[in-house]
């Protein structure tokens, strides 16, 4: 499946907010991260990583306060944006 430039904006829009939290879970872990994404890459496992934080925090659900998830953090994640991130990373070949 290839990606498309609005994937890698996307991409280009949560990762700084994924490594960020990341940081305040595993500083060392988050550091090597974001090494890898100034690099260019990720590691296998902060790719999975990416992944599944991308999934929990999806935000944007249609739902209202009354129904769904509030949203808490920094930025908003829509079921469409966890897709796209998904796909850039299925493009540059991890395993999601």
């Amino acid at each position: 499946m290839n990606h498309s430039a609005a994937d890698e904006q996307i991409v280009e829009r949560l990762v700084p907010a994924w490594l960020e939290e990341a940081a305040r879970n595993d500083a060392s872990a988050a550091e090597e991260a974001r090494e890898g994404w100034r690099r260019g890459g990720l590691s296998p496992d902060a790719a999975r990583e990416l992944a599944d934080w991308v999934t929990a925090r999806v935000t944007d659900t249609g739902f209202n306060e009354d129904e769904g998830p509030v949203p808490d953090g920094p930025v908003r994640i829509s079921v469409a944006d966890k897709a796209a991130v998904h796909r850039w990373l299925t493009a540059q070949g991890y395993d999601v």
